[in-house]
C-alpha cells in the first residue's frame, strides 16, 4: 500500500492499489487522453504537452511532491510520480518538459509484486486495459456492459500482441472472465470527488449565455493587459497568457471556460481580438500555438476600459507558504544571454542582445529567424536548412578543420544547439533578494565523515549560491540537532564557507534544507563517507 524509493523511507508513496481505494489521497494532473496513457503505463515520465490543463489553470505545485495521473473520465490513477518543478518555473517555461518523473505505475514490478492480494474486490482489476479511458468507470450502466465487454476483448487482444503474451484460453471463458471483471469495475466505491461539486457562485455563472461569456473574456483579457502583462515579457505564449493572466483577472467563483464561447478556442479568439487591433499575435507554426507579440495601447476599447482594483485573499495553500518561515520564496532558474556566436540571428529579428532570456524564450529567437528566412526543408518539414548565418551561429569554430559543415538540422536539435552557443547564467531569487551569475546552478554538497573516535562529521557547503548565510544556519543547526557547529573557510575558495556539525546528521538536514530553505532536491548532492 505504501513503498519508499530511497530505501531509507524517507519519502513515502501511496501504490495504485492504494490510490484505488483513496482516488483523492494524492492530487493529481489528468492527461488529454487515453493514448497518452500507453506510454505512462510502459514506464515513460509525464510531459506537460500531456497534461489536460483545467478551465481555471494549473493548482499550485513545488518541485519533488508526489503527484498521481489519472485518465479522463476515470476515478481510479494509473501511475504515481514526483514534480520535476514547481508550477512557477512551469510557466515560466511555457508548460514544456517533463512534469513528473514516474516511479510506479499499473501493471509494473512494484504492482505485480502484490501477487493480487491487495487488489481491491479480490482482484476484479488485475486485467484492466487502461489505454480506454472510459472502461474504468463507476457510472457504468448496465446496458453496457456487452459492449464493454466486446471493448475489452478487443483491447486485451491487441494488448497480447502488442506485449507476446501467449494467453491461448478457451474465447467462452475469457468472455465470462471478461464480464465478471466489468462487473467488478461496477461494484467498486470510489469515494466521492468534492472537488467536482460547485459552489453557489459557480454555480450561478454557469447558466452564462454565450454572449456573456464573450464579454466575460474581453474584459478578462483588458484587466489583464492593464494590470499584469508586461511589455518585457512579450512575445509571450497564449498558453502563459491564459494560465497566467487571463485567468487570475476572472471574479471570484467564475469557471471560464473557452469552449463555452463563440469563438470554442483560445487561438481563435486571440487572433479575432488581433484582426480588431487591440492585440498582435500570430501562430508559430512550428509550435501550432497562438503567440501575444504585442498590445495596441491606443485602441478605443482599451482607453475606454477601466480596470477594477481587487485585493485577492490567499488561497489555503498560499497562506500555508506565507506562514512558514523562508521556505519557498527561493526561485532559482537557468537563463541565457547571448553571446558574439548568435548575435546575428539575434540582430536580425530585432532582439535585444543585453536581456537575458529562458530557454524557452530563447529557442523561440532562432525559430523566428527560421520563420523569417523561410528555412523549413520544403520536402521534410521536420528539418531546417542551414544558410550561412545560421550555420555559422550554431557551428562556427566548433567543427574541427577539415570536417564539412552540416547543411541542414532537425528542429528538435535547433532549440538544444542554439542554447549550447548562448552565455549560461543563472538566477536565484530568495525575498526581496536576487542574484545573477554566470555559469550553471552549482549544487549544495552535504558530505558525513568519520573523525577520531569513530565519531561522525557532516560537512555543509555551497551555501552562497543559494542566499543562504552559512553563520546563520550554523547557529540554527545547533539548536535544532542540539550538537556543536562551526564555519570555515574552503580552503583555495576565498569568500565560500563550509558548515560543519557534529555527528551523522546528513539526511535530517537534506530534509531541513527543503523543508524550510526551498532548496530543491535536485541541488542537493550527498555523500556518505561512513558506509561501505
Amino acid at each position: 500500500m505504501i513503498f519508499n524509493i530511497d530505501a531509507r523511507g524517507h519519502d513515502l508513496f501511496p501504490t495504485v492499489y492504494a490510490l484505488w481505494k483513496v482516488p483523492h489521497l494524492l492530487p493529481a494532473f489528468t492527461l488529454k487522453g487515453g493514448e497518452v496513457s500507453r506510454y505512462v503505463i510502459g514506464g515513460a515520465d509525464l510531459m506537460f504537452p500531456g497534461i489536460s490543463i483545467p478551465p481555471e489553470g494549473f493548482p499550485s505545485f513545488e518541485a519533488g511532491q508526489p503527484w498521481a495521473v489519472k485518465v479522463p473520465g476515470n476515478p481510479a490513477p494509473i501511475a504515481v510520480g514526483i514534480t520535476t518543478m514547481s508550477s512557477t518555473e512551469a510557466l515560466k517555461a511555457g508548460l514544456r518538459g517533463k512534469a513528473l518523473r514516474i516511479v510506479h505505475y499499473y501493471r509494473d514490478m512494484l504492482w505485480d509484486s502484490a501477487d493480487g492480494r491487495y487488489v481491491p474486490n479480490d482482484g476484479f482489476f488485475e486485467d484492466i486495459v487502461v489505454e480506454d479511458p472510459n472502461f474504468v468507470s463507476t457510472s457504468q450502466s448496465p446496458d453496457s456492459t456487452e459492449e464493454t465487454t466486446e471493448a475489452t476483448e478487443a483491447t486485451h487482444d491487441s494488448e497480447d500482441a502488442a506485449v507476446g503474451t501467449s494467453d491461448t484460453a478457451d474465447p467462452g471463458i475469457q468472455c465470462e472472465a471478461t464480464e465478471e471483471i466489468t462487473n467488478g469495475v461496477n461494484e467498486l466505491k470510489l469515494p466521492e470527488d468534492k472537488s467536482t461539486e460547485q459552489a453557489p457562485d459557480e454555480k450561478e455563472h454557469q447558466n452564462l449565455t454565450t454572449e456573456e461569456i464573450d464579454s466575460l473574456l474581453d474584459k478578462c483579457l483588458l484587466q489583464a493587459l492593464y494590470t499584469s502583462i508586461k511589455e518585457k515579457e512579450l512575445p509571450m505564449p497564449g498558453s502563459t497568457l491564459w494560465s497566467n493572466h487571463i485567468l487570475p483577472c476572472r471574479p471570484p467563483g467564475v469557471t471560464l471556460d473557452i469552449k463555452k464561447s463563440s469563438h470554442k478556442k483560445l487561438s481563435k479568439w486571440l487572433q479575432s481580438k488581433s484582426s480588431s487591433g487591440l492585440i498582435s499575435a500570430k501562430e508559430d507554426k512550428y509550435k501550432k500555438e497562438v503567440i501575444l507579440l504585442g498590445i495596441n495601447r491606443k485602441h478605443p476599447d482599451y482607453v475606454a476600459f477601466k480596470p477594477e482594483k481587487r485585493v485577492q485573499e490567499p488561497v489555503e495553500h498560499e497562506k500555508a507558504v506565507a506562514e512558514s518561515s523562508v521556505t519557498k520564496q527561493l526561485e532559482v532558474a537557468e537563463i541565457y544571454k547571448p553571446s558574439s556566436h548568435v548575435k546575428p540571428i539575434f540582430v536580425a529579428v530585432k532582439a535585444d542582445m543585453e536581456k537575458y532570456y529562458s530557454a524557452s524564450e530563447a529557442s523561440d529567437i532562432v525559430f523566428r529567424y527560421v520563420e523569417k528566412e523561410n528555412l523549413v526543408k520544403p520536402t521534410d518539414k521536420a528539418k531546417v536548412i542551414l544558410d550561412v548565418t545560421l550555420c555559422d551561429a550554431l557551428y562556427k569554430g566548433a567543427i574541427k578543420k577539415g570536417t564539412a559543415y552540416p547543411t541542414e538540422i532537425h528542429k528538435k536539435d535547433l532549440g538544444s544547439t542554439f542554447l549550447k552557443r548562448m552565455q549560461v547564467h543563472h538566477i536565484v531569487i530568495r525575498g526581496t533578494q536576487e542574484v545573477i551569475r554566470k555559469g550553471a546552478i552549482k549544487t549544495i554538497q552535504i558530505m558525513t565523515e568519520r573523525r577520531q573516535g569513530n565519531k561522525k562529521m557532516t560537512r555543509l557547503s555551497g551555501l552562497e549560491c543559494f542566499l543562504m548565510d552559512p553563520d546563520s544556519l550554523a547557529s540554527e543547526l545547533q539548536k535544532k540537532f542540539a550538537c556543536s557547529t562551526t564555519t570555515a573557510e574552503l580552503p583555495g575558495k576565498k569568500g565560500q564557507y563550509e558548515v560543519l556539525v557534529q555527528g551523522g546528521v546528513i539526511d535530517d538536514l537534506a530534509k531541513h534544507l527543503v523543508d524550510h530553505y526551498g532548496v530543491p532536491k535536485r541541488y542537493i548532492e550527498v555523500y556518505d563517507k561512513t558506509k561501505r
